[in-house]
């Protein structure tokens, strides 16, 4: 019996995806707005009913991994990523939200919000799509550290992070709101009374 290490071949394939929309008949601004760890887009996209109007077209890619949460319900989630192959997959996501710009973004100023999970995948594509975002929303999660504050340059950082945040605690969004504020970054933290949730309505107060 051969102790040779197996061999890894890699291929690019074909596959679907699929993002929703709300509003934006006439679009003088846009958000793109990413799910955290086991949601679907669909779903996460009714927090943000009050900012869909005519004038505001909204955004939900869903994650390229999709899982059962519960066997026994049968309820579905979707991930960005794990740390198995995790290059490749922020390479793969990258260029999925690409294409998901190119299709159904007008090119009008775009705000990249990211909740949980999705905070790594919208700070990661912030920094990488062009024209850059105006603004970038991190709720419930840190920017990854693999980000330097120069890649952030005119873009305004905004944290949202409830008081009883678990993954994210007030402390350390403050810290690292701090951080980049001390590089130059325009940063806002928003705290509100809730703990790893995203509500309505304090989205409907993000809006300019």
């Amino acid at each position: 019996m051969s102790d040779a290490a197996p061999q890894e071949h890699r291929f690019d394939v074909s596959r679907s995806a699929r993002a929703f929309t709300l509003g934006g008949a006439s679009a003088t601004d846009a958000w793109v707005v990413l799910h955290g760890y086991g949601q679907l887009a669909a779903r996460f996209l009714r927090s943000f009913v009050p900012l869909a109007t005519p004038a505001r077209r909204i955004v939900a890619p869903e994650g390229l991994s999709r899982f059962y949460l519960d066997a026994a319900s049968g309820r579905v989630g979707a991930s960005w990523m794990t740390k198995e192959d995790r290059a490749r997959e922020i390479q793969d996501y990258l260029a999925y939200l690409e294409q998901v710009r190119s299709a159904l973004v007008p090119p009008v100023p775009l705000t990249i919000f990211g909740f949980s999970q999705g905070v790594a995948t919208a700070t990661r594509w912030a920094v990488a799509t062009v024209p850059a975002p105006v603004r970038l929303v991190c709720w419930g999660g840190l920017l990854p550290p693999d980000v330097p504050a120069a890649s952030l340059a005119g873009i305004r950082l905004t944290y949202v992070v409830g008081e009883r945040e678990e993954w994210a605690s007030p402390p350390a969004v403050e810290a690292q709101a701090a951080h980049f504020a001390a590089a130059g970054v325009s940063v806002e933290v928003i705290r509100f009374d809730g703990g790893h949730e995203v509500r309505p309505e304090i989205v409907a107060q993000l809006a300019p």
